[in-house]
């Protein structure tokens, strides 16, 4: 029996959703970023930006996600050192393609980091001064496929996953509580993951981050303006998804264009925005000549990212 029989057509849907969402919002952003479009500026998939990018091409966001994606594809742990070294080789196999974008902290760490995970995460943590940036939020899509029937096994392996890069408590937590949304909305096609998983963690976590869901809800991007933070880019991420009608079709496309108009770091935060609808309305919901556009490394597509979905979920936890 394929393992994928266990699951139903909607679970994969959104699971597939998951990754397309991530690289969707990627090259949705990729054009804008650094700037602030203005309310009557259409949003597309234009390239350019500071790669230049071409149309529908995915930028360093989806691009380390495939690497934490193809590990978990493997059937690989990703809390084990063998995981967590696939995951590092993928990051080094990515860097040597000499990427047209590349965040100052994770450049950084993987041109001096040694060829595994340990010396990685050692070269991570030797890093002073601010290290919260959300180049390890942006890479969570995979993390929630690869533990569905795991909740503790998923933010194990996002803060492990998050530690390769980012030594930092805020960005390990910001990791755990998305790759978590990710895992429950695949799993239940509701976006409650998030607030669901801060309501059993410790209370120090809890009450840090609780208030700032509730900003995000009711503030706007002026509020969490600081989008290369991890948690500012969280809080413009979920903004965007509480602020755009969850009750429509186009959700995940809205939301995702919203994320965009937030500005400043807009492939990221639309590439966070995207993963989690995605993962919440499935790649069937999102328009098929801009999901037919999408490519980036390794050589892929988003019919590939689909696939790599699918395999992930057949061997999860």
């Amino acid at each position: 029996m394929d393992p994928r029989e266990q699951w139903s057509g909607n679970v994969l849907d959104r699971a597939r959703g998951a990754l397309i969402g991530c690289a969707f919002g990627d090259a949705l952003g990729a054009g804008y970023e650094f700037t602030y479009p203005a309310p009557s500026d259409e949003i597309g998939m234009i390239g350019g930006g500071i790669g230049p990018f071409a149309p529908g091409e995915w930028t360093d966001d989806t691009s380390m996600a495939i690497a934490v994606a193809r590990a978990a594809h493997s059937g690989l742990d990703l809390r084990a050192a063998a995981g967590l070294d696939a995951v590092a080789a993928g990051f080094l196999d990515w860097l040597r393609s000499e990427p047209k974008d590349i965040g100052n902290q994770t450049a950084r760490v993987l041109h001096e980091a040694g060829p595994d995970a340990a010396s990685m995460a050692r070269r991570a943590s030797a890093i002073t001064g601010l290290k919260g940036g959300n180049g390890s939020l942006m890479r969570t899509a995979a993390i929630g496929l690869a533990y569905l029937h795991d909740p503790e096994g998923c933010a194990d392996a996002a803060a492990l996953v998050s530690d390769l890069t980012h030594d930092d408590e805020r960005a390990r937590e910001a990791c755990q509580i998305w790759s978590s949304a990710i895992r429950h909305a695949v799993l239940t096609g509701t976006l409650d993951g998030a607030r669901a998983y801060l309501d059993g963690v410790a209370g120090s976590t809890r009450s840090y981050w609780s208030p700032l869901f509730d900003q995000a809800e009711t503030g706007s991007p002026a509020d969490f303006a600081s989008n290369g933070w991890v948690v500012h880019a969280l809080q413009t991420a979920w903004w965007a998804i509480t602020t755009t009608d969850a009750g429509a079709p186009t959700h995940a496309h809205e939301a995702m264009e919203r994320a965009v108009r937030a500005g400043r770091d807009t492939d990221t935060t639309a590439a966070i925005t995207g993963m989690l609808v995605g993962a919440r309305w499935g790649a069937s919901s999102l328009p098929d000549d801009l999901v037919a556009m999408l490519h980036g490394w390794p050589g892929l597509t988003a019919v590939d990212l689909g696939d790599l979905a699918e395999g992930i979920v057949a061997s999860t936890r």
